[in-house]
């Protein structure tokens, strides 16, 4: 996994910040593989249940990634479809972090 200790902090503080100390986050695509460089941080997020306000809860999430971990691309998905191939994948291969 290619996120330093500091960023999976940050990460996990801005997932209970936003969504709750309940909530779970997963680390899926490029990053996840050691072998590989760059590449932006895909996320996904798991709340159940899941709020109305998810998508106000996402927003909060990644304004307070960029903060901490600075400007950089990061993708987050919000489990609501297991069957969107994203997700699929994301739950085949996510680490927790």
């Amino acid at each position: 996994m290619r996120l330093k200790t500091w960023e999976v902090e940050a990460i996990k503080a801005c997932l209970a910040e936003s969504f709750g100390p309940a909530a779970k986050v997963f680390l899926f695509g490029s990053r996840t593989d050691d072998a590989k460089r760059g590449g932006d941080i895909d996320l996904y997020v798991v709340a159940e249940p899941l709020p109305e306000n998810w998508r106000d809860m996402r927003s909060a999430f990644w304004i307070c990634l960029q903060e901490r971990l600075g400007e950089q691309k990061i993708d987050i998905v919000v489990a609501r479809n297991p069957d969107d191939p994203i997700e699929r994948i994301a739950q085949r291969d996510g680490i927790e972090l």
